[in-house]
């Protein structure tokens, strides 16, 4: 069977290919753009990626014709550009204007449970985007879902946040609202279920674990299963504003998607009765199994995708290709370069920097840097890497995106996500015995200007000490350096040191 997956670079779909692949389907995987998705990693000839954006009518025209059903898995909620609601309407219009014509027999939507009137501004959104699916010649198949629970998913690496850095929270009175989490392992028993099964034609399904818990249980049974103890004390008020803010500076979450998630936790999300066990019979798996599940992927670096592979910067929501060549002109070029040995085991130190293993010098720097991001309102360090022996382009590393990221060339290139005016780049390469180490940034304005001055002295101390420990003792001991060409737009050039 042909199957369009649209979304193929978010945190379900990523999940869901080796399902459909594993049950001999063909797979059209719909990206935004063809370097954020790497087909080679699944090791299978089902899978075809065409580069589509929903928002783009024109783009659509490359969907094949002869698809028999389609998952949608597109949502907006942590986009840093413009409306989420806006942007979720207009994709799904799109999406039923151009597929209706295609043979598509049957469309899968995974939404949010929304069985209460007062709505959350995300469920009110998934809600109306299910209205506009409806209208599409095809029949649609609904699973309404709550937390799904995950290694890699938004609400489990919050959790884990919260319940391994802080001993005592004071939470708001939401925190006692209750939910039904589900395990990842669960939503995708379903959504291979409900492919072409004609029971499911027209119907909305509610799915949830076999647990009916509140936030606060959640946090107390994850701290149990990480053998931690956690205090939870709620007042009577707490506005949102400041719970969101709290929840962004603890966590590794972006403010957008914690102003969205504190949001919802106001609405009680349960699953209404419906046959759909009946239809597909599955396992449910309990709260506190399905963290361990979620850590035991942790531990053997089995982590398929992570919500932290959407797209962050709104330069980058654009596509990545665009960024791909290093731009030298108007920029401070810091170019180093270093004799070196052995180069496979040097650029192993590279495919693992960042993350857990740290920039190899100053981490005390860039902490401090992280840091100051945050307050700043951008992502800091604590998304870390998704894993820590693979890099694949469009994952996050810290505060940078991963560009470029090819073992067979020994060439790695990253983008900065951290606030600051102007824009970076950050490359290494191995060549012919040689670590090529190179950062280029382009400053924004006369801000970008001063920007560029003030951390001067600090990003040359860094780069020094970076390539010195990546690429270990130096067997000619000449260490080749050229700093800082064109640092600034008029092209004026700063004295070579």
């Amino acid at each position: 069977m042909k199957i369009l997956l649209t979304g193929a670079t978010g945190y379900i779909a990523k999940r869901l290919l080796p399902v459909l692949i594993s049950g001999g389907h063909e797979v059209v995987c719909c990206v935004r753009d063809r370097r954020r998705f790497d087909p080679s990693q699944y090791n299978s000839a089902g899978i075809r990626v065409i580069e589509v954006d929903f928002l783009k009518k024109e783009t659509l025209t490359s969907i094949p014709n002869d698809i028999e059903a389609a998952y949608y898995l597109i949502h907006s909620m942590a986009s840093t550009s413009g409306d989420f609601e806006a942007l979720e309407k207009k994709s799904a219009e799109n999406f039923v204007q151009h597929v209706s014509q295609t043979q598509v027999k049957q469309v899968i939507y995974l939404s949010g449970i929304v069985n209460y009137e007062k709505l959350s501004k995300h469920l009110q959104s998934r809600k109306k985007v299910e209205d506009i699916l409806k209208k599409g010649s095809f029949h649609l198949t609904t699973l309404r879902s709550g937390i799904i629970v995950g290694s890699g998913s938004a609400s489990f690496e919050i959790i884990r946040d919260i319940v391994e850095k802080l001993p005592f929270i004071v939470a708001p009175r939401s925190i006692n609202s209750r939910t039904q989490p589900i395990a990842i392992r669960n939503v995708l028993h379903y959504m291979k279920g409900v492919l072409m099964n004609e029971k499911t034609f027209g119907g909305s399904f509610d799915i949830g674990g076999p647990e009916i818990l509140t936030y606060k249980d959640m946090l107390l049974q994850f701290a149990k299963v990480r053998n931690l103890r956690l205090k939870i004390y709620t007042i009577p008020f707490c506005p949102p504003q400041l719970t969101s803010n709290l929840l962004y500076f603890i966590t590794s979450t972006s403010f957008s998607l914690a102003r969205n998630l504190v949001e919802s936790m106001e609405v009680e999300v349960v699953c209404g009765e419906n046959n759909l066990k009946n239809i597909i019979p599955v396992e449910l798996i309990p709260y506190k199994e399905a963290v361990s599940l979620a850590f035991d992927k942790i531990r053997q670096e089995e982590v398929i995708s992570s919500w932290t592979d959407a797209i962050t910067g709104s330069n980058l929501e654009k596509g990545i290709s665009r960024f791909i060549n290093m731009p030298t002109h108007g920029c401070c070029v810091c170019k180093y370069s270093r004799s070196i040995t052995d180069e496979d085991a040097v650029f192993d130190k590279i495919w693992s920097i960042g993350g857990k293993t740290g920039w190899y010098h100053a981490n005390w720097l860039w902490k401090i840097r992280g840091i100051i991001d945050k307050l700043f309102g951008g992502v800091g360090l604590r998304r870390g890497r998704r894993s820590g022996t693979s890099l694949f382009p469009g994952d996050s590393l810290d505060f940078w995106r991963v560009l470029l990221a090819d073992r067979e060339e020994k060439r790695l290139l990253l983008y900065a996500e951290m606030r600051q005016p102007g824009e970076a780049w950050l490359e290494f390469k191995v060549s012919d015995n040689i670590l090529y180490q190179t950062l280029s940034f382009r400053p924004l304005g006369i801000w970008g200007r001063i920007y560029l001055l003030v951390t001067y002295p600090f990003l040359i101390y860094i780069l020094r000490g970076m390539i010195k420990k990546i690429a270990g003792p130096n067997p000619n001991k000449k260490n080749k350096r050229q700093l800082c060409k064109n640092p600034t737009v008029d092209g004026n050039k700063k004295p070579d040191s």
